[in-house]
């Protein structure tokens, strides 16, 4: 080998890159030498590797005794062996070698790499320069080497060519082994399978059913069991085999992957039965001659295994059938009426099939004897998405004696095999119906006394007779008197349980008339058709039943609505009414309309979903009902302030009104230089507030010539004058609006920010004012009714969170009065004293604004022609004033 000295003789010592190109050439030269080397006795290597392969998958291995097995191996594992050794004369090439190679394979003459190591015969000084020039020229031949792929010259080893022989025989047993008979490579390496004898008179039909909610077609088994991979299939799949032909019972045997053999029973309708007698009474032919009816084999598949039947296999891969998930999707809430409102999420692999809410009362008492069972809470599942599905449901349980208890809440889900899944639990307050009446709301503790445990009715008795101890003071009227002492001797009387369960439900009846009168009525019919024609929408009921139970509903939903628009309409506006829950007849009708046509079209679930969708917005809505006590007297202090607010507002519109056409007309006198248009003032005397506060140009009537203003007649000065005399109004406003602020203040509500910016822009426009600047005072009074109406937003506000702070925390659960914007259930608008803030005007759009442009253009036009009436040019001048 040569050393690193040697490499930097000639011209490599000065020239670094050539002889790093010469080493690169060189380890490739020997890398190439080495498999010339070793390729030739890899080839016996290949080829008894080969002949394994071969014998392995032309199933040898599987078809010999096992002795013979052994010995084929030990004699492949021996030829093996011998073939490596040739390996041992293995070398690594040496440098001279590879020089060698390449100068011989790239045709270089003169030795170029070998002649950069040689030194001159005659060191002279000439012959030292014409020998490096030499080695210079040879260096350069160096860059083109190239070592080639290796040239074994493997024909000179096998002259006949045997080599081919394995390679053929390797292909043609590759394809074989993908066949039903083929083998495998660890053949030689397991015992040979037991052999089993297949009778071809045998007919063997076999399908394996997946269970119906799985929504999966049968799948049909090959005659032969050429199936390679295990067969996929649901768990609970029904696996049927049908035998016919053949002279003996066929045994069919399902083998567990554990190894474990279980024969599959032959159905009791399919056994063998042997052929009736004749009717000459001649002896029936042996059984063993007889021909074998059909027979059928049926089991359930629930864990992995293989069918063995008739020499013949099939697997299967059972996918696992993974219980339902539940959870809830948000916490559990009560809607406006009482009822119980759950969010909930599903999933499974096939669709649950069912779902409710298992609601139990957390503090119990083994002991005692509840009236009646745990409430029933059913959830709307969709059925077309009922893998993965989102819903809601809305249930009145108030009724329940648990209302108003503390219970722990479990969603459960079940699919179609049974298995269930449980949500983790959720303790809260049951809602409870709201009581407003006290006697209504003692009446319904008695019965939630002894419904909750009957042994307590001597408790609920007494809890009567407290109410009836001096009835002149605390039942004003004589029906609701007679009514307790009915119930109370209903009370004494009661010992079975439908007894105790009528008198239960007749003291809720009595609680229910002293709260609502004929409302409750309504609205229990209305809930029953509802949750009628839910049932008849989830069994899949006729159309004519369909039909009649939409009627029922839209006679009780037409009688519930009509009792709450009655008692609604003499109820006062509360301050948290808005348009948010406002319900419409048509809108009611319309969707009862919609549940109908799908229902009749066969769209049950959307049906379903929207009934939900109506008995969620029923559950929100309740009857506005007067307030009494402490809260009314708030809520008249409240209106009171109310309209002292909608006072300044309107006011001050007026007020930026005034200053407008004032502005105008200054601007106008400005423009056309005149400066004296008489010597009269009336409008001076007009913008003097009068008696009751209110500007004297309402009462102007006709003045001067007919149709004209009598600021039409004023000077410049004498308009700038009058600008600065509405300064008084403007600041009498601004002072209105802080006793405003202060009173507020008094009533614990904090003024918005809105009230103190419209004080600061009243200011202003009032300095404004009295400087004779209208424009700047028309934008200070814009600025000011902004402000002032966004305050009034904010005092809205405060007060409708005040009352539902007030009603929604009561004792029982209560909550606030539904949003109706001044409008009854019906979208009726009712009387109201309260004031208009101008929240429900209209902001036009830019086709209104463009509309309103041409037609002021048309009436300019109209009026540039000189009309020759003069009633139709004072019109016309009219309704550009207006404007």
């Amino acid at each position: 080998m040569t050393s690193p000295s040697r490499q930097k003789k000639g011209a490599f010592a000065f020239r670094p890159s050539l002889a790093r190109l010469v080493t690169t050439k060189r380890l490739l030269a020997r890398i190439v030498l080495f498999f010339e080397q070793l390729l030739p006795p890899l080839m016996p290597v290949m080829s008894v590797i080969a002949f394994y392969l071969c014998a392995s998958w032309f199933g040898l291995f599987r078809s010999v005794p096992d002795w013979l097995r052994i010995l084929l191996l030990i004699a492949f594992a021996a030829a093996f062996l011998v073939s490596l050794l040739p390996f041992r004369t293995l070398r690594w090439p040496r440098v001279a070698e590879a020089d060698r190679m390449l100068e011989e394979r790239n045709g270089l003459p003169h030795q170029p790499v070998t002649v950069q190591e040689d030194e001159p015969a005659f060191d002279t000084p000439f012959g030292r320069a014409l020998w490096r020039e030499h080695q210079t020229r040879m260096a350069e031949k160096i860059a083109a080497l190239d070592a080639g792929l290796p040239r074994p010259d493997i024909a000179a080893h096998d002259r006949f060519a045997l080599r081919a022989v394995p390679a053929l025989l390797l292909v043609t047993a590759f394809g074989y082994s993908l066949s039903i008979n083929g083998g495998s490579i660890r053949d030689a390496l397991q015992a040979a399978p037991e052999q089993v004898v297949s009778d071809p008179t045998v007919r063997i039909d076999a399908w394996v059913t997946p269970p119906s909610y799985t929504g999966r077609a049968p799948i049909y088994l090959t005659a032969d069991g050429s199936e390679q991979a295990p067969i996929g299939i649901p768990q609970f799949s029904g696996l049927t085999v049908r035998v016919s032909g053949g002279k003996t019972a066929e045994k069919v045997v399902f083998r567990k992957a554990n190894g474990e053999a279980q024969d599959i029973a032959v159905q009791a309708d399919t056994k063998p039965q042997q052929t009736a007698a004749s009717a000459s009474g001649q002896p029936t032919a042996a059984p063993a001659s007889q021909a074998l009816v059909a027979q059928t084999h049926m089991m359930k598949l629930q864990e992995n295994g293989a069918l063995e039947v008739n020499g013949r296999r099939w697997s299967f891969d059972v996918l696992p059938d993974k219980a339902p998930e539940i959870a809830f999707n948000g916490l559990p809430k009560r809607s406006v009426n009482g009822a119980l409102e759950i969010g909930f999420t599903v999933k499974d692999d096939y669709g649950v099939q069912e779902a409710h809410a298992e609601i139990v009362p957390v503090e119990t008492d083994p002991t005692a004897t509840p009236l009646y069972p745990l409430p029933e809470y059913r959830l709307d599942i969709p059925r077309r998405n009922a893998r993965d599905a989102k819903g809601v449901t809305s249930r009145n349980l108030t009724e329940h004696p648990l209302a108003g208890k503390r219970v722990r809440i479990t969603l459960v889900a079940k699919d179609a095999a049974g298995q269930t899944g449980r949500s983790p639990p959720h303790e809260m307050v049951l809602p409870s119906r709201p009581f407003n009446e006290p006697l209504a709301a003692a009446v319904a503790e008695e019965r939630q006394v002894f419904a909750l445990d009957t042994r307590k009715m001597p408790q609920a008795i007494a809890l009567n007779e407290a109410l009836t101890i001096r009835p002149e003071e605390t039942i004003p009227k004589l029906t609701n008197y007679l009514l307790l002492e009915s119930a109370l001797a209903r009370m004494k009387l009661a010992k079975s349980e439908d007894a105790l369960k009528d008198t239960a439900q007749y003291l809720w009846e009595i609680a229910l008339g002293m709260e609502d009168g004929d409302l409750s009525l309504a609205e229990r019919k209305l809930r029953e058709a509802q949750q009628n024609l839910a049932d008849a929408l989830n069994r899949n009921a006729s159309d004519e039943e369909i039909k009649k139970l939409m009627d029922e509903l839209r006679k009780a939903m037409q009688d519930y609505m009509t009792e709450l628009a009655e008692r609604m309409q003499n109820a006062p506006m509360q301050p948290n009414q808005n348009a948010q829950n406002t319900l419409r007849q048509q809108d009611l009708e319309r969707m009862m309309d919609q549940i109908e046509n799908l229902a009749r079209s066969g769209n049950r679930d959307a049906a379903q979903q929207m009934l939900s969708e109506l008995q969620r917005m029923m559950n929100n809505l309740q009857a506005g009902r007067p307030q009494r006590g402490q809260q009314g007297q708030e809520n008249s202090e409240a209106r009171k302030q109310m309209d002292k607010l909608g006072e300044i507002l309107r006011d001050q519109q007026k007020l930026m009104e005034q200053t407008f056409r004032l502005d105008q007309q200054l601007r106008d006198r400005m423009q056309r230089g005149e400066t004296d248009m008489g010597e009269n003032d009336p409008l001076l005397d007009e913008m003097n507030p009068g008696e009751n506060g209110e500007p004297q140009d309402q009462q102007q009537g006709q003045q001067g010539k007919e149709g004209q203003q009598p600021s039409d007649q004023m000077t410049a000065e004498q308009l700038r004058e009058a600008l600065k005399q509405l300064r008084a109004q403007q600041d009498a406003l601004g002072k209105q609006l802080g006793e405003l602020q202060k009173s507020l203040g008094e009533m614990g509500m904090k003024p918005g920010p809105g009230f103190g910016q419209a004080q600061r822009e009243m200011e202003g426009a009032g300095r404004e004012l009295g400087q004779g600047r209208g424009q700047p005072a028309v934008e200070g009074q814009g600025r000011a009714l902004e402000a002032l109406r966004q305050g009034a937003r904010d005092m809205m506000n405060q007060m409708m969170q005040a009352q539902q702070g007030q009603q929604g925390q009561g004792p029982n659960g209560q909550v606030g009065q539904g949003d109706q914007n001044g409008r009854d259930p019906l979208g009726r608008p009712r009387r109201t004293q309260g004031p208009e803030f101008g929240d429900n005007v209209k902001v036009p759009d830019e086709i209104d604004v463009q509309r309103a442009r041409e037609i002021l253009d048309a009436i300019r036009e109209k009026l540039g022609n000189n009309p020759p009436q003069e009633m139709e040019r004072r019109y016309l001048e009219r309704l550009l004033d207006i404007q």
